[in-house]
């Protein structure tokens, strides 16, 4: 008897330790890591608030490769939500909704030096209030880099049960942020180190459009004196072939990029034209969009440029008007193809001034797709630029109208099986794209010297570059 009573003290006493402990143990938990990256605020600030790339991102991948990742409320900034559920104890069920973003994304420019994003987090982890904090610090002697913090906060209140769980705090919350943090470093480092504080991209519908094109390329040594040689003599031969086939021109010309590399940009050279269906030989074709080569096996077999098997110096087979080339264009001469352009949804951006602040512009919309989780596909939908208003020079050469182009890139569904917004922040904010003044004209510069660009885009490229 007295061997059982000394066991029940015992374990009394051991109880009452351990409520005693328990009660000496924080009612709160907080963990972080920090991590500098190579990349400018806004575009770490742009990632970390749409939740639209964390699957990409996320330990929770590699933890359980069948988890199921669903999205919810807007699509970016505070409401924004993130839901998964996994078979994968580890993993679990669990949600994260922005609750707030400061400053506002078009408040970051080079000038903001920090920012902070607050994420809740709804799974079955021990304690109330659980949210991460990610802290933005520019840092760097010219601030292109980005220190982020990212940490972890918990509250246990007076449950015993949960403020033990503060011992395992560098268990599973420490590793999602850390592993997670080294992934955010590898998704960054793929996307273009632009700044495009200064783009206001828009998300527009196109309508499929018949077009006539030919391919082309200018040396970048050639400079824009030569892309417009080049351009000029393509949109000639398209004007001589919509004349041959009895078809009109309906709009300015269209340049879709295919390479632009670093001696010889290539691209195709574009004209809208009012027919759906062109008659080629006496026979007549329908007009169809572009397909991916792997996509149109016959198309390729017959207008690849490998070798034939067996045979290592075999030459393509020949292609003939009304014959098909990989891509599903219609043949209509040994230069011109024809084929159905646009169609569905593209980021839009403005520049306006000379066109060697094109390439930038587009650099700037690949970079902002990315860190947005748009998703994009440069083998068939290729991003594409329209000269609308052209460039006017007076007799001693300097430039009194500037040239107005509209950038875009085509764009699917979100990354990770979201569905496409219909609005970018900047657009449903109702921010203005950037445009000329009301005559069209910016100021002229002082002859002899470059003209400074018009709107509010970024600098464009050294004037000597080609497009």
């Amino acid at each position: 008897m007295t061997r059982v009573l000394e066991i029940i003290v015992a374990l009394i006493i051991v109880a009452v330790l351990g409520v005693v402990a328990g009660i000496a143990m924080p009612g709160s938990g907080h963990v972080e890591r920090s991590l500098v990256l190579g990349k400018d605020l806004r575009q770490v600030y742009d990632v970390m608030d749409n939740l639209r790339r964390f699957p990409d991102y996320s330990v929770q991948r590699a933890d359980d490769p069948r988890i199921q990742y669903a999205f919810s409320g807007p699509a970016y900034g505070p409401g924004a939500a993130v839901e998964w559920t996994s078979d994968v104890d580890k993993v679990g069920n669990g949600k994260l909704t922005i609750a707030s973003a400061k400053p506002d994304f078009n408040k970051i420019d080079p000038s903001v030096n920090s920012a902070q994003i607050i994420w809740n987090l709804d799974n079955n982890w021990r304690g109330n209030d659980k949210h991460f904090t990610i802290d933005l610090e520019r840092q760097g002697r010219q601030g292109k880099l980005t220190k982020v913090t990212w940490s972890y906060d918990v509250a246990y209140g007076f449950n015993l049960l949960s403020r033990y769980s503060n011992l395992y705090i560098h268990g599973a919350p420490d590793t999602l942020i850390q592993y997670s943090l080294n992934n955010l470093q590898n998704v960054l480092a793929a996307v273009p180190n632009v700044d495009y504080s200064d783009l206001v991209p828009y998300i527009v519908q196109t309508k499929p459009t018949p077009v006539l094109l030919v391919s082309a390329s200018s040396p970048r040594k050639d400079g824009l004196a030569g892309l417009d040689e080049v351009v000029g003599n393509a949109v000639n031969q398209l004007n001589a072939a919509a004349k041959k086939l009895g078809v009109n021109v309906t709009g300015p010309r269209i340049i879709f990029t295919t390479n632009y590399g670093d001696e010889t940009y290539s691209f195709d050279v574009a004209l809208p034209i009012d027919a759906t269906s062109l008659t080629v030989n006496g026979q007549s074709y329908a007009l169809t969009a572009p397909t991916h080569p792997a996509l149109s096996d016959d198309a390729a077999a017959e207008s690849s440029s490998a070798p034939a098997s067996g045979s290592s110096s075999a030459a393509a087979p020949a292609l003939n008007p009304g014959d098909h080339d990989k891509f599903g264009r219609l043949v209509v001469d040994d230069k011109v193809r024809a084929a159905l352009a646009f169609g569905g949804p593209a980021l839009e951006g403005v520049w306006n001034g000379t066109a060697a602040g094109v390439p930038q512009t587009r650099d700037m919309l690949k970079a902002y797709a990315q860190t947005h989780g748009y998703k994009y596909d440069e083998v068939v939908d290729r991003l594409y630029d329209i000269e609308v208003q052209p460039e006017v020079q007076d007799a001693k050469g300097d430039i009194t109208t500037y040239a107005k182009f509209d950038v875009y890139l085509p764009i699917t569904d979100s990354a990770n099986g979201g569905k496409l917004p219909e609005q970018t922040p900047e657009q449903a904010a109702g921010m203005p794209q950037p445009s000329l003044d009301a005559n069209g004209n910016q100021a002229p510069a002082s002859s002899g010297s470059a003209p400074a660009p018009a709107g509010s885009s970024a600098a464009p490229a050294a004037a000597d570059s080609a497009q």
